[in-house]
């Protein structure tokens, strides 16, 4: 498989052939950060209803940074928008994604425009999205991963121990039946089909504001070089979704809880002993 490998600090890029009080990373093979790009601040990641939300501010950049929390190379295949942040593509499993080495820690700051240069991401009106301008506005507001472990050499077979008559065989580990695979695939299925389910959610949820999307911005140096990836499987091994939108946004959804601290109730009389007098003049101004 073909891939690439940016001088971020070496990340590659593998393209498609086949062989899960607020947070901040997401993830389990794979730590997903959001990074506003002009404040230099991790955005909080909240929980809600089952799913990971994060604030975006009108027009700020942002980074998504991953980080391989494995001691081995893993593949990540990502979507922003419900398109592929490398090829452009309307995104799948089986494209082109940024392989890590362990430990390997990659902001990925924009579209892939060629191995030396990126589009900017950052936070803009639905209407003027990458996704809705290419015609594809239904998935605007998700970031996804999909998580591949590499496929590793296969050992030489050692040779198997003449069994000893009356010897009771093991029988299969608790979890490990034939039914394990199919299971895996089953909740890959669930997760893939997932930004339809939040797609439609968001089409149909109460906002305050404009909903957000991710622009193509200013073309900025970001190298990679190519490489190869042979993927473990077909399903993603760990599938993570991040959906964004405006704080005014998650405050209506109520993905953000309301501070009654912040927005205390005006008061009629907010001193309750007589007054005495007339109304005086206001200070002079100076």
């Amino acid at each position: 498989m073909k891939t690439v490998c940016a001088l971020l600090g070496t990340i590659a890029l593998a393209t498609g052939t086949l062989l899960a009080a607020p947070a901040h990373a997401v993830g389990r093979l794979v730590d997903v950060n959001l990074i506003d790009r002009d404040s230099g601040a991790r955005l909080p990641v909240y929980r809600h209803d089952g799913q990971w939300w994060v604030a975006g501010r009108p027009g700020a950049r942002y980074a998504v940074e991953l980080r391989n929390t494995t001691g081995a190379h893993v593949l990540g295949v990502m979507s922003v928008d419900g398109v592929n942040v490398i090829s452009g593509e309307t995104a799948g499993w089986d494209q082109s994604g940024y392989v890590l080495s362990s430990g390997q820690r990659a902001p990925i700051t924009g579209w892939r425009k060629s191995d030396a240069e990126v589009a900017a991401f950052h936070f803009t009106a639905l209407p003027l999205s990458y996704a809705a301008r290419t015609g594809r506005p239904d998935h605007v507001g998700v970031i996804g991963v999909a998580v591949f472990c590499e496929r590793l050499p296969v050992p030489p077979p050692v040779p198997a121990p003449t069994p000893r008559p009356m010897e009771q065989r093991e029988s299969p580990a608790a979890g490990e039946s034939a039914a394990g695979p199919a299971a895996r695939q089953s909740r890959a299925a669930d997760a893939a089909a997932e930004p339809e389910h939040a797609a439609r959610a968001r089409r149909e949820a109460p906002v305050a504001a404009p909903r957000l999307g991710t622009g193509h911005g200013e073309r900025e140096s970001a190298w990679v070089t190519q490489t190869r990836f042979q993927r473990r499987g077909a399903q993603p091994d760990e599938l993570i979704a991040i959906r964004y939108d405006s704080h005014e946004n998650l405050l209506a959804l109520g993905v953000i809880p309301r501070d009654p601290r912040r927005t205390p109730a005006p008061l009629p009389f907010p001193d309750a002993p007589p007054g005495r007098g007339y109304t005086p003049d206001p200070p002079a101004w100076r």
